[in-house]
C-alpha cells in the first residue's frame, strides 16, 4: 500500500512505498531539498518540519538523527534523509537560506523604490 506525502509550501504530492525517506519522496515529486552529504545525516541541511498530529506517519528517529537534531525533534524537525514514511502526511519544507536572503533583499529594494516613487 502506498502512502500520500504532500510537500508545502510547494503543494506537491506523491505516493510512495512505506520505508521511503522524505528526501527520496521529495526528489521523486520534484521538490528540492538541499543536502551536501547525499543522505548520510552529516550536513543537517535537509531539515523539514512535521506537525505534531502527523508525526505518527514517520518511523521513529534513527540514532544518527537523534544525535544531530537533539531537542529539535521535539519541535517536529526531522532530517528528510533519515525520516522514513509509514503513513500519509504533510511535510513543511523550510525556505532555502540563500533564497530567503535574496528574497528579503529584493523586498527591501522594492520598499526603497516605493519610497522614492
Amino acid at each position: 500500500m502506498q502512502e500520500m506525502i504532500t510537500f508545502l509550501p510547494m503543494n506537491k504530492s506523491i505516493k510512495v512505498q512505506p520505508g521511503t525517506t522524505l528526501l527520496q519522496a521529495a526528489r521523486r515529486a520534484g521538490v528540492r531539498i538541499s543536502t551536501r552529504c547525499d543522505g548520510r545525516a552529516a550536513c543537517l541541511m535537509c531539515k523539514v518540519n512535521v506537525a505534531p498530529e502527523e508525526r505518527h506517519a514517520l518511523l521513529p528517529p534513527t540514532d544518527a538523527e537523534r544525535r544531530k537534531l537533539g531537542l529539535m525533534l521535539d519541535d517536529g524537525t526531522r532530517l528528510s534523509c533519515q525520516a522514513k514514511v509509514c503513513g500519509q502526511l504533510t511535510v513543511q519544507v523550510p525556505e532555502d537560506p540563500l533564497k530567503a536572503a535574496i528574497r528579503k533583499q529584493l523586498e527591501r529594494q522594492q520598499q526603497d523604490d516605493d519610497w522614492f516613487a
